[in-house]
């Protein structure tokens, strides 16, 4: 194989990768993996909770906008997502005398991200070289900006009125402002995947 059909056979290789790149980019949002985090008391026996009702002080609006008497489209979004979780759980909700008291909060906030490729010298690691004037080359941008959607969910004590589990997720999402209904499902479905604690979790006490 001659020199050109060597560079020609590299160009095209390059293409693809390039589309497979940006198509990626542009579902990313959708199918990001929700980072998720939980913590606990780990004096709780959380077989003995079987009944739930929202936190009385559960402010109205998770999105901190001026809905005050009514609720905003990602409270009903995290309400039903919750409840969902909770009902999958085999948690009964009660309108009066529950076990446990759920709280949440949630927020969209912009984050940057640094591509694993970028060796800080201005180009990716692999070779300015191989691609120095391409898609790689001096307009290669290393940070990236993305909104990312957290979602916090408490569970209290009804009885001691002491947090008794907490559990965050977060994701990629896309709208800079609010998180959608399927990203609150797959976020909310991520926290309560962690819920409750395994044995082994709490045998460590």
């Amino acid at each position: 194989m001659n020199r050109i059909s060597r560079f020609l056979n590299r160009s095209a290789t390059l293409a693809l990768v390039s589309i497979a790149l940006l198509l990626g980019a542009s579902s990313c949002a959708t199918s990001s993996r929700v980072g998720v985090s939980s913590d606990f008391d780990h004096a709780v026996n959380f077989r003995a909770y079987k009944t739930w009702a929202w936190y009385p002080q559960q402010p109205v609006d998770a999105e901190g906008g001026p809905a005050k008497g009514y609720e905003s489209f990602l409270d009903q979004r995290l309400r039903t997502a919750i409840d969902r979780e909770l009902t999958n759980k085999g948690l009964t909700r009660v309108e009066s005398n529950p076990d446990i008291y759920v709280a949440y909060n949630a927020k969209v906030e912009e984050k940057q991200s640094v591509s694993p490729y970028y060796n800080g010298l201005g180009y990716p690691y692999y070779g300015y070289g191989l691609y120095g004037g391409g898609l790689y080359g001096r307009g290669y941008t290393p940070v990236s900006q993305y909104a990312a959607g957290t979602v916090i969910i408490d569970l209290v004590d009804a009885k001691r009125k002491e947090l008794a589990w907490r559990g965050s997720g977060q994701a990629q999402v896309d709208n800079n402002h609010s998180i959608s209904e399927q990203e609150v499902y797959r976020i909310v479905n991520g926290i309560m995947g962690v819920y409750p604690p395994s044995d082994q979790a709490q045998a460590r006490r």
